[in-house]
């Protein structure tokens, strides 16, 4: 098999996220279920980029899980009765080659450089990597 990857990729930070959660045991399984009011705080040389973002009620933020197992292949999600191994890429688990987290927030005001969000499950200090407005006529898939 031919090498995949022909160049070096670079990730820069566009923010941080702040939380309450410390350690993985405080932090929701899944931010959706959370009613805990949270700040992203976006870099001065990327705050421009904030601009309109008033006009987006849920946010979707792809963002590093900087202390991530970058190893794991498979996991056993948290939920699953049977508790089954499976490969990381058929789980949402936080450990995998490329760890690289997504969730739909809530957006509830901007100061700034700075979103006061809901619904996120990510431990205090993450790195954000991007934010991009949700769109429930693109987004969402109706079965």
């Amino acid at each position: 098999m031919k090498n995949i990857q022909k160049q070096p990729m670079e990730l820069i930070p566009v923010g941080v996220i702040h939380t309450p959660f410390e350690t993985l045991e405080k932090a929701p399984h899944q931010g959706r279920f959370s009613e805990t009011e949270c700040t992203i705080e976006i870099s001065d040389r990327f705050s421009e980029g904030l601009q309109d973002i008033e006009h987006s009620p849920f946010l979707i933020l792809l963002y590093w899980l900087d202390r991530a197992d970058r190893t794991a292949l498979k996991a056993i999600p948290p939920h699953d009765p049977s508790r089954q191994e499976h490969g990381v890429f058929a789980t949402r688990s936080p450990n995998r080659p490329n760890p690289i987290g997504i969730c739909v927030v809530k957006l509830l005001h901007r100061d700034r450089n700075r979103l006061i969000i809901k619904g996120i499950d990510a431990l205090d200090g993450t790195p954000l990597i991007d934010i991009k407005p949700y769109s429930a006529g693109i987004d969402c898939i109706k079965e």
